[in-house]
């Protein structure tokens, strides 16, 4: 006996369309870097681009190969191949075995296209690794091999509206997150209890978020002086700090946030809310089209400056969002960075800060740039929650 289902295995999550937008935004900043051709392997932005999510990709990678003016090629290994046609808008996909296989049928893919000069690889990205670079220039000494690890990142930092309704759809689910992390909170539940508890309530809403899952920190108590760590069997008791930094995901986007929260009371992590609050408005403030994502991150700084307290922040204000949580390659919000602040760009700002008896407390906001500013996405508080 054979079961049939009107849900199928696989599909693309935005029409053809929107992925052909894309990859024409992408040729043009290559024209502008000056690149023949680029091979895209990060899983975000494999993602971005061709609609497949990179899964198979753990082991060995999975180029996308884009030259202006000309379709694009995926290859893969062959294991996947039935899933990568299932999600991918990409006609021509080509395949690989074994690892040993994958620079000689990459490099062929290449040679097709005739081309005689600078090909970008994302070197600062994860899914690929120094032996396959190596493997390529073997087969193609003739070519130039050139890093371009933010070529892609820069391009899907500004979102579509499409994507920007995706992600409101996400922080839905993160903010209802929020307030199931918030109401759990009681003298006596555990961090897993409470992870639970978000999981089922997100799920009955029809969202989202993995807030047991190790992408997700949910701590209490003396383990809120982790910087990052899933839920445990660990519980709370009165006169302990909360912390949680978790996303919502929708489509493969996800909008993370952080909130904290205090059972009773406990002045040390209180007074780090505080000045988090003040660093948080004093950054979110300056974020304006035009503005560089270092004079964001310096807005911030200057707070605990004021304070005498700048050893504080000892990591960035923020980060460019998207697919994928996070990828290396990504526009940072960091001491001195140069990239422009542009409309429809989305930036989560996690402060976050190290207390000098080491808690690690804070909070965030999810941001959009708008041509006026900005528009914060979460619809709960930034503020201390006190249970």
């Amino acid at each position: 006996m054979t079961s049939t289902s009107s849900v199928p295995l696989v599909g693309l999550i935005f029409p053809s369309a929107e992925y052909e937008c894309r990859l024409q935004r992408v040729f043009e900043a290559m024209e502008r870097a000056n690149l023949d051709a680029l091979l895209v392997t990060a899983h975000g932005n494999l993602q971005y681009l061709s609609g497949y999510d990179g899964r198979g990709a753990i082991f060995m990678p999975f180029p996308l190969i884009l030259v202006p003016g000309q379709k694009p090629t995926l290859v893969v290994r062959e294991f996947d191949l039935r899933s990568v046609r299932l999600a991918s808008w990409v006609e021509d996909i080509v395949h690989y075995r074994e690892q040993t296989e994958f620079a000689q049928v990459c490099a062929d893919a290449i040679r097709k296209f005739g081309l005689k000069g600078r090909i970008g690889l994302e070197l600062g990205c994860w899914n690929l690794a120094p032996a396959d670079v190596n493997a390529l220039q073997a087969e193609l000494p003739d070519l130039k091999f050139v890093d371009a690890s933010r070529l892609v990142a820069t391009v899907a930092a500004v979102k579509t509206k499409m994507e920007l309704e995706v992600m409101r759809s996400a922080m839905k689910m993160t903010d209802l997150a929020v307030k199931v992390f918030q109401r759990s909170l009681r003298e006596g539940i555990s961090e897993a209890e409470v992870a639970a508890n978000i999981e089922s309530e997100v799920e009955q809403a029809g969202g989202t978020v993995p807030a047991s899952a190790s992408s997700s920190t949910l701590l209490f108590g003396e383990r809120t002086k982790l910087p990052h760590g899933s839920a445990k069997n660990n519980a709370i008791r009165n006169n302990e700090p909360a912390f949680m930094e978790m996303g919502g995901v929708q489509s493969g986007y996800h909008c993370g946030l952080v909130r904290s929260a205090v059972l009773g009371r406990h002045p040390e992590t209180e007074s780090l809310h505080d000045l988090s609050i003040e660093v948080l408005e004093a950054a979110i403030s300056v974020i304006r089209p035009g503005a560089t994502a270092g004079e964001v991150d310096a807005a911030g700084r200057k707070v605990l400056e004021r304070h005498g307290r700048p050893g504080l922040l000892n990591h960035r204000v923020g980060y460019q969002t998207g697919i994928n949580w996070v990828e290396r390659g990504y526009i940072s919000l960091e001491p001195g960075a140069k990239d422009i602040l542009e409309p429809n760009m989305t930036l989560h700002m996690p402060i976050i800060l190290c207390g000098e008896n080491g808690y690690v407390f804070g909070t965030s906001e999810h941001v959009v740039v708008t041509e006026q500013g900005s528009e914060i996405l979460s619809s709960t508080p930034h503020t201390l929650y006190r249970a």
